[in-house]
């Protein structure tokens, strides 16, 4: 009995583990290591052109290319960022949200960068072939769930996960706790050295391990994941200060039209995350900055209430009379009209949002404006959503961008595409099972050799890894 609930424990907690032990995350491959590890991901333009611009400096300077890493963003409000592959890094919007500037997220960023460009997955995964090396990943899960156990009075998990410890290969844990710590340490000298290179400080790394360095003295329970992650030992924190205050960068600051978008992006992600209330309180109305009143714009419509919409546009139009060359404004103000229903109405702001950003930046708005122009139930307008989606996947493969073309063809009677479209949104999210079933089922109709009908191919050839 216990071996079952361990083995079920297993599959849904491995990434967890594996995370505290190398801040690798899953070793498993899979069509969409995001989606595929059920993590809660936002999307949203401005956000992710900010991070963007953060990081693309660093990954050219690693030696990572351009465009071969994404950064995806959590939502959760720990701080914390991880890697579980070589092409993502996951940023968590608590980190976001409590970064003060962007060098302290650009620090967290070279970091992640050591960790990709040293290879850590890669050996992880090496450890994790090894059959001994499996069975202390059980142990030290089951070590985990004997404090769930304790709490829960689960005395199977608990004994036979004391059991399992008490016979475990000492050596091998020692081992492998000695090679996190070697490979922290080599993430942090890597991050600081592409800092020096692209002529920034270090002293936001140095800020954030600061800030959790205290939390190695309290239990795992209360650390930020962040802390159980990234272990740092005093030896390791006093190196990394010297480093950084010795580098001719250290008094480098961020370029103050940055720092404005970090502090947007903060306001953006409060004002949609967090309640009206906690947002009122963190952007009082003394505070007649940009980012506040972006912050305010936005939790006055989550306010609700006779007016909620109109307060909210109000305040958003204000802030486009300031910057009418800020794209996200626009694109807040067709976001805003849309959840209430008035998707015509949000097509001019979205569509102005597009043309002020630019080709660079515009895959998402796309979407949301194709999103609008189907919701108008115009088939005009349903035509031109076809054409918008099909250009926005040519660079992003979003799963809502699939299925709204699905929609899409689906309402110009083209069952066929609708169906491949419908199997590469499942594809995309790792759910192969049922990308090869509506892949089948398109198949029979598609023309032999068009694109559709080569990429349904690959679905139904595709085979999903095996552990």
């Amino acid at each position: 009995m216990f071996f079952k609930r361990l083995q079920k424990r297993f599959s849904r907690g491995l990434s967890a583990v594996l995370a505290g032990i190398t801040a690798a995350g899953c070793v498993f491959a899979s069509v969409n290591p995001a989606n595929a590890q059920g993590l809660p991901l936002i999307r949203d333009s401005e956000i992710e052109a900010l991070l963007n611009d953060y990081a693309q400096p660093i990954f050219r300077s690693a030696g990572l290319g351009s465009g071969r890493i994404t950064m995806r963003i959590v939502r959760n409000e720990a701080f914390n960022a991880f890697v579980i592959d070589g092409g993502n890094v996951f940023v968590h919007t608590g980190l976001l949200l409590q970064s003060d500037t962007p060098n302290q997220v650009i620090g967290v960023i070279a970091h992640e960068a050591g960790h990709i460009a040293g290879g850590h997955m890669a050996a992880l995964r090496h450890r994790i072939a090894k059959d001994q090396t499996r069975a202390l990943l059980l142990q030290i899960l089951a070590a985990g769930l004997m404090a769930g156990g304790i709490a829960a009075g689960d005395r199977d998990v608990t004994a036979a996960g004391g059991a399992g410890l008490a016979s475990g290969p000492n050596f091998v844990i020692r081992s492998l706790l000695a090679e996190r710590r070697s490979q922290e340490s080599a993430a942090d000298q890597f991050g600081l050295r592409v800092l020096e290179a692209t002529k920034q400080s270090g002293k936001g790394m140095l800020e954030t391990f600061e800030r959790f360095a205290q939390q190695e003295y309290i239990s795992d329970t209360y650390k930020d994941p962040f802390a159980r992650s990234h272990p740092v030992a005093t030896d390791r924190l006093n190196q990394l200060r010297r480093n950084v205050e010795g580098s001719r960068y250290y008094n480098s600051i961020d370029p103050p039209d940055l720092q404005l978008r970090h502090d947007l992006m903060r306001a953006k992600l409060s004002g949609y995350l967090e309640s009206p209330a906690i947002v009122l309180n963190r952007y009082p109305m003394t505070d007649t900055s940009l980012p506040a009143r972006y912050a305010r714009g936005i939790a006055r419509y989550f306010q609700g209430g006779r007016g909620g919409l109109e307060a909210a546009l109000e305040e958003i139009d204000q802030l486009i009379k300031v910057r009418p060359d800020y794209p996200y404004f626009w694109e807040v103000k067709g976001d805003l009209l849309m959840r209430s229903g008035k998707s015509v109405e949000a097509i001019p702001f979205l569509r102005k949002a597009i043309a002020l950003a630019g080709k660079s930046n515009d895959s998402l708005m796309q979407v949301q404006l194709a999103t609008a122009l189907q919701n108008s139930g115009q088939s005009g307008l349903v035509n031109e959503s076809v054409k918008l989606l099909k250009t926005s996947l040519i660079d992003d493969p979003n799963p809502r961008a699939y299925r709204l073309l699905a929609t899409g063809y689906y309402n110009q009677g083209d069952r066929p595409r609708a169906d491949a479209m419908t199997a590469q949104a499942y594809f995309v999210e790792g759910n192969v099972e049922q990308a090869q079933i509506f892949a089948k089922r398109a198949q029979r109709a598609l023309k032999a050799g068009s694109p559709e009908w080569i990429k349904n191919e690959d679905i139904l050839k595709y085979e999903p890894p095996r552990g």
